[in-house]
């Protein structure tokens, strides 16, 4: 028997049904060669072994099924202030922020992201007078916390060279008021992103992407996927690539001539391109995902500018969903569709249903992304179709007690974020934190879908959580499935890369409401330890 390379020795979380826990595991050339007892491994150490003990757990690395971390890298760059609910809770450290940003930047330009007026009660109402009087020369952009919407002033539109003539690009808007003026809004990725061009020097994006790797490996996350992904950043990430510490996968935006250069699968087991991403509707925090039912009459409707019996709307039809997916799908591209309401959870499954009819494929993994509003007969028809849901569960704890007081009552609050429901079909869930709208916190997602505690206190649709195991599942290799990844991450067994994470604890032996407060001790791609806590 060859020495091993490294060997780690404690309980052994391996969300492998044929051996759950163990005592240890074995590692060469970035390889799992062993997982068992400690007497089934002491055979592979050898005078060169790095033997690790741990008084924790050690599990494997957390996937993110919906990340953003290309974005992400800018968004938490010096370059732009996080004003996220996370970060200031408080409405007028907001504005000061703002402030205080366009004061620094004079000329260059300010731009904050992070602006929620649902968590971060009292912020006055972001119309363009008032981004006008607070920045009467300087550019001024500020991303909503979803963000499916930014807020510009008349300065940022001269720099961006948007007038009242501007088309809205397909799928998104510029808002407009009366007189067909532009009102300093703008609504969805493309015209959202547009106004973030040219922010950063691509020489300092390196430091930037390094810095958000960090974030990730701290987390616990090895793999992480790119849910809007752009082909300029990829001969940046090729030439990082020998420094990457953690697994991209990569969805491609859909674009205008809904064509790619790319071929399904490109690249390797460190960075792949997978399939392409498209939308539906937007974000139930500014009022736009397509439901069946109107959102409530409340304050905090109001406050988001939702008109009183609205049921928001798509942002895609029918139609041009089917064109996107029929130019795609055909070539072997698997989809991933953003899609909050139930209105519109049919629309996409019946594009879905139409394409897999024409061109049948037998492992597609078509996807559908956050799923707040979806029912239960939707979920049914998704696992029948073979589609998998990637759960936002995190929203529960952030805006829990919003959604069901303030936004949709609790007939459909209350299920929110179904995975119970979908679990009991069979589907593979993942579960997300969607960054930077959640930070990436994989542990407190485990613990939201076994407890669906809202901020309150109180449970949200007690019959919607699944068990821990459940959710580690969704959370490892149940997500590296959705990100065909499962073959080799997600789980510890031999052949496997040996991504790991080191946890202060095994999330299965404490209460569900304390797993979100375990440690992350160290992390491990493929052998080599990324990050361990305290340096």
């Amino acid at each position: 028997m060859p020495a091993a390379d490294l060997v780690i020795r404690g309980t052994v979380l391996t969300v492998d049904d044929n051996q759950p826990t163990a005592e240890a595991v074995a590692v060469s050339d970035g390889r799992i060669v062993a997982v068992g007892s400690r007497s089934d491994i002491d055979g592979w150490v050898g005078p060169d072994t790095e033997t690790v003990d741990v008084d924790g757990c050690v599990m494997p690395g957390f996937v993110e099924a919906h990340g953003h971390p290309l974005m992400e890298a800018i968004v938490l760059s010096e370059r732009m202030v996080d004003i996220r609910p996370v970060t200031l809770p408080n409405a007028d450290d907001v504005v000061a922020a703002i402030w205080a940003e366009v004061a620094k930047c004079g000329t260059e330009g300010a731009y904050l992201n992070g602006w929620d007026p649902l968590l971060q009660a009292g912020l006055p109402e972001p119309t363009l007078a008032w981004l006008d009087d607070v920045a009467p020369d300087t550019p001024l952009v500020i991303v909503h916390n979803s963000g499916h919407k930014a807020y510009f002033n008349t300065a940022a539109a001269r720099r961006f060279g948007l007038t009242r003539d501007t088309p809205d690009p397909k799928g998104a808007r510029y808002g407009r008021d009366e007189h067909g003026d532009l009102d300093g809004t703008a609504e969805e990725t493309a015209a959202v992103f547009s106004l973030l061009a040219g922010v950063i020097d691509p020489a300092d994006y390196p430091a930037m992407l390094h810095a958000e790797l960090q974030r990730l490996n701290a987390a616990g996350l090895t793999t992480c996927s790119e849910m809007a992904f752009d082909p300029v950043f990829r001969p940046v990430i090729e030439a990082l690539r020998g420094e990457l510490s953690v697994r991209l996968r990569l969805y491609e935006i859909s674009n205008a001539e809904m064509s790619t250069d790319a071929i399904p699968g490109d690249g390797d087991d460190l960075l792949r391109q997978v399939g392409i991403k498209i939308w539906v509707d937007g974000s139930p925090w500014i009022g736009n995902i397509d439901l069946s039912f109107p959102y409530l009459d409340t304050d905090a409707t109001r406050t988001i500018g939702v008109a009183p019996g609205s049921c928001g709307h798509a942002n895609y039809t029918r139609e041009q969903l089917t064109e996107i997916v029929h130019a795609y799908f055909p070539k072997g591209w698997p989809m991933a569709c953003h899609v909050h309401g139930d209105a519109g959870v049919d629309t996409i499954l019946d594009v879905y249903e139409e394409a897999l009819r024409r061109w049948p494929r037998d492992d597609h993994r078509l996807r559908l992304e956050h799923v707040g509003a979806i029912r239960d007969d939707q979920v049914q028809r998704a696992y029948d179709l073979g589609v998998v849901c990637s759960v936002f569960v995190d929203q529960i704890h952030y805006w829990g007690d919003i959604i069901v007081d303030g936004l949709f009552g609790a007939e459909h609050g209350s299920r929110w974020m179904p995975c119970g429901s979908a679990v009991a079909t069979g589907m593979r869930i993942s579960l997300h934190n969607d960054p930077p709208v959640t930070p990436e916190e994989p542990l407190r997602n485990i613990s939201v879908a076994a407890t669906r505690t809202a901020p309150s206190g109180r449970v949200i649709g007690p019959e919607q959580r699944i068990s821990v195991e459940q959710a580690i599942r969704a959370q490892t290799v149940d997500a590296a499935y959705q990100l065909f990844a499962d073959d080799v991450v997600g789980s510890l067994e031999v052949g496997k890369y040996a991504d790991m994470v080191v946890l202060s604890a095994d999330p299965r032996s404490v209460a569900p409401e304390d797993i979100a407060d375990l440690e992350v001790h160290a992390t491990y791609l493929a052998g080599r330890q990324v990050y361990r806590k305290g340096v």
